[in-house]
């Protein structure tokens, strides 16, 4: 079966989101006033081939301590979508 994960990546609460603090003070000074804080992070989605969802939740989470998460500044959500053929 093939299921599509959602992996979310955002900087670790205390990192600072340099990019977020750009967008947010943009979003202000237009008007925004409402806003109250804003965070940049990544999405990423992948098709993974896999026996069951858990095994497509561990595969995901083994990419995501070899590549695609800097565990040291950053935290991850990994969401599986519906199995397919």
């Amino acid at each position: 079966m093939i299921y599509g994960i959602r992996l979310l990546v955002f900087l670790k609460e205390g990192v600072l989101d340099t990019q977020g603090k750009t967008v947010a003070a943009s979003l202000k000074g237009m008007g925004y006033g409402c806003l109250k804080n804003l965070r940049v992070g990544k999405y990423v989605h992948l098709d993974v081939d896999a026996a069951s969802e858990a095994e497509a939740v561990a595969q995901v989470e083994k990419m995501c301590d070899d590549l695609l998460v800097n565990d040291i500044i950053e935290e991850f959500t990994i969401e599986p979508e519906a199995a397919r053929a």
